[in-house]
């Protein structure tokens, strides 16, 4: 916040009081909590770490809400915690009806709540949850930079300090980048941090189609979203000058290989049957139709996957194929360690391994056939695991649906809705597509994508198994 004050500053929009107020604020109650609690003990046990992250989560959306208020850019509280559980849990969805007249400052905190919880996400997902068991990502405890070890706090210390060099190493150069291909320096830091993160604001109203004459930054952009949607740990060993453990994972070959084939699947749909200068912002098609249907094709596909949720057209308004594939898409996610949302490659690639196997077993009832993952043998506990956390997604978003549908949701924007919010995708689809925005959403309605982000960014488990009785229970 104290940063959104300088930029502020900087450029003079009138905010700059109401932001250091924030910044006070929030300084002075995390300043009386850290006293408060100044003795206790650094390490954490399961429960404990459940809670942390939960209520971390909530507690953060809460005080990042102050800005939006205290310079009246979102006035309604409601409002406020949507826009700020989109940008922490890297969302993207926003209530702005006219997002290039909201302050400077504002716009950049905005955008900074993207990338504090881009980052938040990378450690929970390779520090914190394998610790935790949560959702099959104990496979990455032995892939995760640093010493291991069953307590929390020497893991995740080791483990950021690397990974937030990376992070911050990547923000950088595509800020470069971007200026250098002809964004202010403004849009460029905004842009970059919305990328890595996966989050989706933008600093202008038509997102990257604002810049659709320019195709050199949507090229930029697309090689950024394919980087965050990596697994972050690929990132170290890649420094580290470790290629072959890259080139070897199967996660990140399933991961390439499903942006190269449902790229080129768009981009020839694009390309003989829609028309893309009916769903371009603004920006006539300069550089020959080929070429436009392959970076749309190519850009639309990387965002949804990676969970992103920038656009450069409105894809709804392609074909009806187009429509139900990227609906589909919404569901796959980017590698784990990432900072993407969705279910997550690895997964589906678990799953359909395991589905595989199952014929196996079937003529062959007597005979061990584990799943292996990266030339190792996965338990079946993490095979369960994995099965159930599908399931819980699956069920989540059809009650999700379900939620939205009791506030008179047509049936194409209920589940695109659902699929969105839990995907922490951004853009839906019907009244709430790529070009629309989520101020026409009710109230209520507003509360419930908030927890469906939520509930979605952490994984599930990790806050729902606070509605279970026994884990309140005394042990």
């Amino acid at each position: 916040m104290l940063l959104s004050t300088l930029v502020s500053l900087i450029y003079k929009d009138g905010v700059t009081f109401q932001l250091l107020l924030a910044s006070l604020l929030t300084l002075a109650l995390g300043g009386f909590a850290m006293f408060y609690t100044r003795f206790h003990t650094k390490e954490m046990n399961k429960r404990e770490g459940y809670i942390v992250v939960a209520f971390g989560w909530v507690i953060m959306t809460l005080s990042g809400t102050l800005p939006y208020m205290f310079t009246e850019s979102i006035p309604s509280f409601a409002n406020a915690f949507f826009e700020t559980m989109s940008g922490y849990t890297t969302t993207g969805a926003t209530i702005l009806n006219d997002i290039e007249v909201i302050p400077k400052g504002v716009l950049f905190w905005r955008s900074l709540t993207h990338w504090i919880g881009g980052m938040g996400i990378i450690v929970l997902a390779i520090a914190i949850l394998p610790l935790l068991g949560i959702g099959g990502m104990q496979l990455f405890a032995a892939e995760a930079p640093g010493p291991s070890t069953d307590k929390l706090h020497p893991r995740i210390t080791d483990t950021a300090k690397r990974l937030w060099l990376i992070y911050f190493g990547y923000t950088a150069a595509e800020t470069i980048l971007l200026k250098l291909a002809g964004m202010s320096f403004f849009d460029a830091i905004n842009h970059a941090m919305s990328t890595l993160s996966t989050g989706g604001f933008s600093t202008k109203n038509a997102s990257l189609a604002y810049w659709n004459g320019q195709p050199l930054i949507q090229y930029i952009v697309i090689l950024f979203m394919f980087l965050a949607g990596t697994n972050f740990v690929l990132s170290y060993f890649a420094f580290k000058g470790k290629v072959q453990k890259i080139i070897k994972d199967e996660e990140f070959k399933l991961y390439f290989k499903f942006i190269v084939i449902f790229s080129l699947i768009a981009a020839a749909e694009i390309y003989f049957r829609a028309d893309v200068s009916l769903s371009s912002v603004d920006h006539p098609m300069i550089y020959g139709e080929a070429e436009s249907a392959i970076r749309h094709g190519l850009f639309q596909v990387i965002s949804v996957i990676t969970t992103t949720g920038f656009i450069s057209a409105d894809y709804t308004m392609w074909t009806p194929f187009l429509i139900v594939f990227f609906f589909g898409l919404m569901f796959l996610g980017g590698s784990a360690g990432s900072t993407s949302g969705g279910v997550k490659v690895v997964r589906h690639l678990i799953m359909i391994k395991n589905g595989f196997l199952e014929f196996k077993r079937t003529l062959h009832p007597n005979a061990i056939v584990p799943v292996r993952y990266n030339s190792k043998a996965i338990s079946g506990d993490i095979v369960f695991n994995i099965l159930a956390f599908f399931i819980l997604y699956m069920l989540s978003f059809i009650v999700g649906a379900l939620v939205f549908s009791m506030f008179e949701i047509d049936f194409q924007s209920a589940v695109g809705l659902s699929a969105s919010s839990l995907g922490n995708i951004g853009p839906a689809l019907g009244l709430f597509g790529p070009v629309n925005n989520y101020s026409a959403l009710p109230i209520l309605a507003q509360w419930w994508a908030s927890f469906l982000m939520l509930i979605g960014r952490l994984e599930l488990f990790t806050v729902l198994i606070l509605f279970t009785p026994f884990f309140w229970r005394n042990r």
